[in-house]
């Protein structure tokens, strides 16, 4: 089930890599300049396999993304 915050609550920290289900350790925050406000955010989980995978495919677009460690991320909300 996905909360409204985009969260798996039954797995809150797996990988958004598709098909994965490692834990998140890493979180990346990032957003589509030509759709979303300076101040909204996106996240996605990424596990220590799929943290480049998915960093590349956003810097790719040139979406602007930070990355955090997951338990960072977490005291952030």
């Amino acid at each position: 089930m996905i909360d409204v915050l985009g969260e798996n609550t039954q797995r809150p920290n797996v990988c958004s890599r598709a098909g994965c289900t490692e834990s998140a350790v890493w979180g990346i925050a990032w957003r589509n300049p030509k759709i979303h406000r300076e101040d909204r955010r996106k996240v996605w989980l990424a596990c220590e396999a799929h943290l480049e995978y998915l960093r590349s495919f956003l810097e790719a677009r040139s979406f602007p993304l930070d990355v955090l460690p997951f338990e960072k991320l977490r005291e952030q909300r």
